[in-house]
């Protein structure tokens, strides 16, 4: 149902009430209105480095737009010709596409798209505001400029391109320029070699506008040592082939043989090896900028804006490596990207599993080092402990020995000198007594008796029993004491040396004494080394042909010759707590074995006891 009513009769205070309604309501849905941008393309809208260029202001328009925008990408295809016949058409499609939608705003990038829109501007775009986008500064025209034209430049710096490759490279001689056969790079052709004409005589440059481009990836693949290529344009080669996107940049560097440079960045990131380039996103967030002031009320003719210039030089790491440029060449400032990261970011979680792998092993073997040390001390201290009681042991053993000896033998000496000194009596009487005196030499000589019964009853203590014997092969045996007295050798820091004669002849005896003389020669030897900085024990055995000999040599202080021959006496002894019966008892067990032992010096210091043992159980010679 509608309901009609006539503002007339409304109060003044209402009709202002609708009035102020009406005009928000009007603005609400002139505000509701999106903008409407048109982004013309020069070549297409898959050219580099136009196509980067149009993402970065497409998404520093979105980014910086207060209101919604309609943007519509056009492309003039005409450009890659000088034929300005196709345009007509072009002209008439965009004239029936906005008669009755007029554009807010029009972005060109590229100076061929610029110089479209100042041609048909009449016509087609009277009073629509326009932005010049990526148009290097000598291609603008300010002649042809109106005030609905605002210009967003840039600044080829081809002489700074060409002095950061000398700078790299120093020894770069020649440069082939890159650059297509299209009206756009005839320009720059052009315009590169008079900018160019200082370097001259310095570098040696070569132009491409005249080769199709499979005739350009032959030259590239065989240019001269010293070489470097320039990364211009190639839109369409000499040909009439048109090329699209990265692809022509990316077979070029597949086959150069050469370093590649360009002007911008939009190359940057797999192909070239850098410098100062143009950033895209300087000129993207600045033609956003202005689009967005034009767009805001502002007039486009009142809008300048300073060209844009190289950013700081940036370089790939990954063709520094590949064309061995120092890091030490580049420009002061200069930005390094691509760079392979250091082991530890890339392996960070694989690094600390092992290094605490390793801690935790490092520890563990500490431990256990630390254990074995702890059980060499221990067991070091034990047979310390042991050899003091033993020692201790014999000593008491031998004072009970000695008072055994005493109380035995004093008893008949008593007696024989009681009863020679009554016999004397009796014989200085005045009538002798001879029964007397016979008696009391009896008793005499019976006294004798007893003492020579304690004496061999006190020598078979020091005698071994001869009967158990079997044979014996000796360097099993000496092996058997070594590992006796290895803990011994450890704590002494004593070196052995075995030097120990093949298919011996096996010997007769008794295992046990033998075990024992060699253990008591080791530890001399050892006891005789403690004092001297340079220890070395050497055990010998060979046949000869009476016997086996063993030797067993020290480097120790040595014997006094004057000492040789009472070295093997009982209660004879050089050391200073030495009892003096060890030597003698084991000439007892060697001589009770039918063998021989002595002693000589050795070669440098030190002495050498030798030992023959017969392997048939008779007599040595």
């Amino acid at each position: 149902m509608t309901i009609w009513f006539d503002i007339r009769r409304l109060s003044p205070a209402a009709r202002f009430v609708v009035l102020l309604l009406t005009l928000f309501a009007c603005s609400v849905a002139v505000a509701a209105e999106p903008k409407r941008v048109m982004l013309l393309h020069s070549f297409g809208r898959d050219f580099k480095p136009w196509s980067e260029y149009a993402k970065s202001i497409r998404a520093e328009l979105d980014r910086q737009s207060p209101w919604r925008l309609d943007i519509t990408d056009h492309s003039l295809v005409s450009a890659r010709s000088s034929d300005e016949d196709p345009e007509r058409p072009f002209v008439d499609y965009l004239h029936a596409l906005f008669a009755k939608q007029p554009l807010d705003l029009i972005v060109s990038i590229g100076a061929p798209a610029a110089a479209f829109v100042q041609r048909h501007r009449p016509h087609l775009f009277t009073n629509t505001p326009m932005v010049f986008a990526v148009v290097e500064q000598r291609r603008v025209s300010h002649s042809t400029l109106t005030p609905n034209d605002a210009v967003v430049a840039v600044s080829n710096n081809f002489i700074a391109v060409m002095e950061n490759i000398l700078r790299v490279l120093p020894d770069t001689k020649s440069v082939t320029i890159v650059l297509g056969a299209s009206p756009v790079e005839q320009f720059w052709k052009e315009a590169m070699a008079t900018e160019l004409e200082p370097l001259a005589n310095r570098l040696q440059f070569s132009w491409t506008n005249h080769l199709s481009f499979d005739e350009l990836l032959k030259r590239a693949a065989a240019l001269p040592p010293h070489s470097a290529i320039f990364w211009g344009q190639m839109s369409v080669d000499a040909a009439g082939v048109v090329h699209e996107g990265a692809a022509p940049l990316t077979r070029l560097h597949a086959v150069a043989n050469a370093p590649i440079f360009s002007f911008a960045d939009v190359y940057f990131g797999s192909e070239i090896v850098g410098g100062p380039l143009l950033l895209t996103a300087d000129s993207g967030r600045l033609t956003a900028a202005v689009a967005i002031r034009i767009l805001g009320g502002e007039k486009p003719g009142d809008i300048n804006t300073p060209p844009v210039q190289f950013g700081r030089p940036m370089f790939d790491w990954r063709e520094m490596q590949r064309w061995g440029i120092s890091e030490s060449r580049l420009p002061p400032g200069s930005e390094i990207f691509f760079r392979d990261p250091p082991a530890w970011e890339r392996y960070r979680l694989q690094i600390s599993a092992i290094c605490a792998v390793v801690l935790l092993q490092g520890v563990l073997i500490s431990w256990l080092i630390y254990e074995h040390r702890r059980r060499n001390r221990a067991e070091v201290l034990a047979r310390n402990s042991m050899s003091e009681l033993t020692h201790m042991n014999r000593v008491a053993t031998a004072g009970e020995l000695s008072a055994s000896i005493a109380h035995e033998v004093n008893q008949p000496l008593t007696g024989i000198v009681a009863r020679a000194g009554a016999a004397r009596r009796w014989l200085t009487a005045e009538k002798p007594d001879l029964e007397k005196v016979r008696a009391a030499l009896t008793q005499i000589e019976t006294a004798g008796h007893r003492a020579s019964e304690v004496v061999a009853n006190v020598k078979s203590l020091f005698q071994r029993d001869t009967q158990d014997r079997s044979e014996i092969d000796i360097n099993s045996l000496i092996w058997t004491v070594l590992g006796l007295v290895d803990i011994d050798l450890r704590k002494e820091q004593i070196s052995l040396k075995t030097e120990l004669g093949e298919q011996l002849q096996p010997i007769l005896g008794n295992r046990v004494q033998l075990q024992q003389v060699i253990l008591n020669l080791v530890m001399n030897a050892i006891d005789a080394m403690r004092s001297v900085p340079d220890r070395v024990l050497t055990v010998t055995t060979l046949n000869e042909r009476d016997g086996v000999h063993v030797s067993i040599a020290d480097t120790g202080i040595g014997i006094e010759p004057s000492n040789l021959d009472q070295i093997f006496k009982p209660l004879f002894t050089t050391k200073e707590h030495g009892m003096g019966m060890g030597l003698s008892i084991c000439r007892s067990v060697i001589e009770s074995h039918n063998g021989r032992i002595w002693v000589s010096a050795g070669q440098e210091r030190g002495s050498i006891f030798h030992l023959i043992l017969p392997t048939d159980g008779g007599e040595t010679r």
